[in-house]
């Protein structure tokens, strides 16, 4: 019997991207209802792409994410 292939947690893999460099990329959250309430400046700041700097939550990402690590 062969070596079993790590599975891809999806919602993970479709949040978070990896940059040319290997940094981690994530956007923010709230931004999907209630937008009319909110101002523009903190919707046009939640479009952006955030580095993640918790180095746990980047070794979760890529245990969850095997094909992002490389």
């Amino acid at each position: 019997m062969g070596k079993k292939s790590m599975k891809t947690h999806q919602s993970t893999a479709k949040r978070f991207r990896k940059t040319g460099s290997g940094k981690i990329l994530r956007t923010k959250g709230h931004h999907g209802h209630f937008r009319r309430r909110k101002s523009s400046r903190s919707l046009n700041a939640m479009k952006k792409m955030h580095e993640v700097e918790s180095t746990g939550l980047k070794k979760r990402i890529k245990r969850l994410v095997p094909k992002l690590g490389r």
